[in-house]
């Protein structure tokens, strides 16, 4: 995890207190006061409602050996991700009419929120990619046995996210909560530790033959991730992504001036089709272009804010065929600039639809293509 050497985060305990300071925290986030009275299942949260789980995972967090052994900027990661573990679980927590409480959904929705909540607090980008991600896939430790294919599962994941970080989470996660079968939760989160380490992906990311190698890996449903593919690509596409006003078209024009571009906003223009019209026509003239470049083996600039990974994998697929190797370079600004900008822009978006867009956003990781880079404009 590439972590920003100067960024910590607000009230997170260090070596000269490990005190957590609640008061301060439940009075600068509205987000953490919410947790209270967020009724928990007692057969599996037996310590109360989801503040005083979140306070006595945090203070579990702070407590271990481990953690305290960190780098400050990795311990500040790991208790903003504990703080914000359950912050959709208010959102999500349903009462049935027979008392049984449930909160499906709510890690997906936490990492989402977690996301916006972090963005508009201006935390990097690379930090506030790993919250998320320990809030995503917090809970793998205890299931990853379950998965169609758990080594697979773990590799990918090492990719995103550090295992031991994971594992440390999950560890102060079950610490924090009352309920009968703690004993077998903690065998579960030492199993996944001592399958990651088998693996060679606990402490670090599974380290493939070569980017290519990577890419098939993933990319194929049944794989040796040791094996070292053949690298058979003949051209390069470079995959833009990002928001409207984070810079794409300028980036391109510094960074890759003699590549040509797909540019859908410049086809929406040519087309008189707008943006809140069917894209259809407008996807299926830039992928006629494509084809043409890709058939002449010519590397090429796809330019659009390609916000979903469902998006992008069907795009992905389409230049993989003609032997394509793929590039994503995702360009992010900070939210309250990135509204600025949009008051300037000749194609202005709506403020609400440029809400939208935020939530819909995934931002690319590297799992997607051989190369993923993070522009920070």
């Amino acid at each position: 995890m590439n972590t920003t050497k100067s960024w910590t985060f607000p009230y997170c305990p260090n070596e000269q207190d490990w005190q957590i300071n609640w008061s301060a925290l439940e009075t600068e986030f509205d987000w953490l006061r919410s947790l209270a009275d967020c009724p928990q299942n007692p057969l599996y949260h037996g310590e109360g409602d989801v503040l005083i789980h979140t306070k006595l995972v945090c203070e579990a967090l702070v407590a271990l050996p481990a953690w305290q052994a960190l780098p400050p900027p990795q311990q500040s990661v790991l208790f903003a991700a504990a703080l914000l573990h359950d912050v959709a679980k208010p959102a999500s927590t349903q009462v049935d009419a027979d008392g049984s409480i449930t909160s499906k959904g709510h890690v997906l929705q936490g990492a989402k929120m977690a996301q916006q909540i972090l963005w508009d607090l201006a935390v990097p980008l690379p930090e506030r990619e790993a919250i998320v991600a320990l809030i995503r896939y917090g809970s793998l430790p205890l299931w990853f046995w379950d998965k169609n294919n758990p080594e697979k599962t773990v590799i990918q994941t090492s990719q995103i996210i550090g295992c031991d970080l994971l594992s440390m989470l999950a560890e102060a996660d079950v610490r924090g909560r009352y309920c009968e079968d703690q004993a077998q939760l903690f065998e579960r989160i030492e199993f996944f530790r001592e399958f990651a380490q088998e693996n060679h992906c606990f402490a670090q990311p599974y380290s493939f033959a070569s980017p290519h190698s990577r890419f098939v890996y993933f990319h194929k449903k049944h794989g040796n991730p040791d094996y070292q593919a053949y690298d058979d690509t003949r051209l390069q596409v470079v995959l833009m992504a990002g928001l409207p006003g984070t810079g794409k078209d300028t980036w391109i024009q510094h960074h890759l001036p003699e590549l040509p571009v797909i540019s859908l906003d410049k086809l929406r223009q040519e087309m008189g089709i707008a943006p809140s019209d069917k894209q259809g026509t407008v996807v299926n003239a830039a992928k006629a272009i494509a084809k043409d470049y890709l058939r002449n083996q010519q590397s090429f600039v796809w330019n659009a804010t390609n916000l979903s990974r469902q998006l992008r994998s069907t795009l992905i697929n389409l230049f993989t065929n003609y032997q394509g190797k793929i590039r994503i370079v995702y360009l992010e600004s900070p939210w309250q600039e990135l509204l600025r900008r949009n008051q300037h822009r000749t194609h202005r978006v709506p403020e609400k639809v440029l809400y939208r867009m935020r939530n819909r956003l995934e931002v690319p990781n590297i799992i997607e293509a051989h190369q993923v880079d993070w522009v920070v404009n």
